[in-house]
This record gives C-alpha cells, sequence and structure tokens, in this order.
C-alpha cells in the first residue's frame, strides 16, 4: 500500500492501480534484515489477508521477480532486482566517486562508513561499507533505506545544510524516535541544526543505536552548494572529546576527496 506519508501524491483524477500497489507493497516488505519471510509475514506487512497476497506473489513468481523455498515455505526476491537497482540514477555520481574511498574510510577508523542524500523531505542512504567492530551487534542502516532528518549525524547534517524551504519540509514529517536520545522537539531540532550548520559537523549520540554515536559531515561543491553527506559511525565512547571528536579532520579529507572526484571533468 502507498504510505500514508509518502511525499507525492497522486495527480488529480489519477486512479490507482490496486493490484500493483499491493503486489509493490509486497516487494518492500523484504529489507535486508528480513530477506526470506512467510506467506503470514507478508500479508501481514503488506495489509492483506493470506489469499490475496498468496495469487499476488504466484503472479510476481512466474514474472520472476520472487522465488518460494517450499522446503522452508519461505519467499525471497530474485536476482531481477539487481537490474531494476542498478538503473536508478538518484546518487549514482556520488556513489560513484565514494566507492574507493568509503571502503579506506571505514578501515581507518574502525568505523561503519556511509554515504547520503536528501531527497523528498528525506534521508536517502546511497552508500554503506560495514567496518568489523567487535562488541557491536547492531542492525546497520540499509542501501536504499530513507529515515527522518532527526536522527544520525548523516541525516542531521542534511538536514542542517538545507535551504530553508526544503528544511520545514523535513521538519513536516513525521520524526523518528529510535532511542530515547532521539530529537522529536522540532524547535530544539532546529536550535541543533543551526549549531550543525555554523560548526560544519554533528556527532550524534545514541539516537540511533543505544551505545553507537555517529560523526557527519556534509560533501560540498567548490561553490558551496550541498552534494550530500558522509558519515561514520560506531561504539560512542571511541569518538572521545564531544567538543573534538576522533576521526574529524580525516572525514572531512574523504568529504573534500569525494568532492573533487564528483567535479573532475
Amino acid at each position: 500500500m502507498i504510505p500514508p506519508d509518502d511525499p507525492t501524491p497522486l495527480p488529480s483524477g489519477v486512479p490507482l492501480v490496486r493490484a500493483l500497489d499491493r503486489g509493490l507493497a509486497l516487494l518492500s516488505a523484504f529489507t535486508p534484515e528480513a530477506p526470506e519471510l512467510t506467506l503470514t509475514d507478508l500479508a501481514r506487512a503488506a495489509q492483506l489477508d493470506k489469499g490475496t497476497a498468496r495469487r499476488l506473489l504466484q503472479t510476481l513468481m512466474l514474472a520472476g521477480w520472487v522465488r518460494h523455498d517450499s522446503g522452508a515455505a519461505r519467499y525471497a526476491l530474485t536476482t531481477r532486482l539487481l537490474t531494476v537497482a542498478s538503473a536508478v540514477e538518484t546518487g549514482g555520481a556520488l556513489r560513484a566517486a565514494g566507492s574507493e574511498v568509503l571502503p579506506e574510510l571505514a578501515r581507518r577508523t574502525g568505523a561503519t562508513a556511509f554515504l547520503w542524500t536528501a531527497e523528498d523531505g528525506l534521508a536517502l542512504c546511497l552508500a554503506r561499507v560495514v567496518a568489523p567492530q567487535r562488541d557491536v551487534d547492531a542492525t546497520w542502516f540499509s542501501v536504499g533505506a530513507r529515515a527522518p532528518m532527526n536522527c544520525g549525524a548523516g541525516p542531521r547534517v542534511l538536514l542542517a545544510c538545507l535551504s530553508p524551504s526544503e528544511r520545514e519540509r523535513a521538519l513536516a514529517v513525521p520524526l523518528a524516535v529510535r532511542t530515547p536520545a532521539s530529537q522529536t522537539d522540532r524547535a530544539a531540532l532546529q536550535r541543533d541544526v543551526e549549531r550543525i550548520a555554523a560548526q560544519g559537523w554533528d556527532l550524534a549520540r545514541d539516537d540511533f543505536v543505544i551505545g553507537l554515536a555517529g560523526l557527519g559531515v556534509p560533501i560540498r561543491a567548490r561553490d558551496g552548494s550541498l552534494l550530500g553527506a558522509l558519515s561514520i559511525s560506531g561504539i560512542t565512547s571511541r569518538f572521545g572529546d564531544p567538543a573534538a571528536p576522533q576521526h574529524l579532520a580525516l572525514l572531512r579529507d574523504t568529504a573534500a576527496a569525494i568532492a573533487r572526484k564528483l567535479e573532475s571533468p
């Protein structure tokens, strides 16, 4: 089903194709954390009865988008989705520019590295390199997922760098409450982003996952325009002094390298 907070309403007079809408809801139920789902799981996620979900899944299987493991009684996506994903242009240049430096950033910091862009008032995760972190068992934000900009260093940096009208749109969406430290007071969040914009970075502690912090910086073109955001995430204590967090200089250098690569002929 189309989510109620979808920022792009249907044009007036255009009817909704319910079968397609329901099929897409089934496809959207699969995530990196749940790549295989039962019929019950899928019906619940798509808000469908089991009979309708089964018929739609059979169609998706015949079309090659979904496979079924009869032994485990679970459904999963096929590699056909990868072809579609590779055709997405949004953030493609930024992903390409960060493809070499992101793994190096994760290696040098021992933290998980992310690339972000703003889309429709939300933060879109474009790329992620997970670094092995002992004593950390977290479900990292997945590539292609979108989130409100009130939590996490990368999304909050994006929010701080948006134009006033874009920021207003971002603050109008339902704000995520991931932990007790998640900032959902819009007035307080506005003060936060003014501080972030002035200092040029953000250290977001425990607001996405308790015990973890994120350090983020903007990626800017030579003319100062926003290209995206770069962030790393790891155990909160490893970032040291909140006023001068560890790895900030490296993060800024990496963001500048990505910007140069984007603007090189």
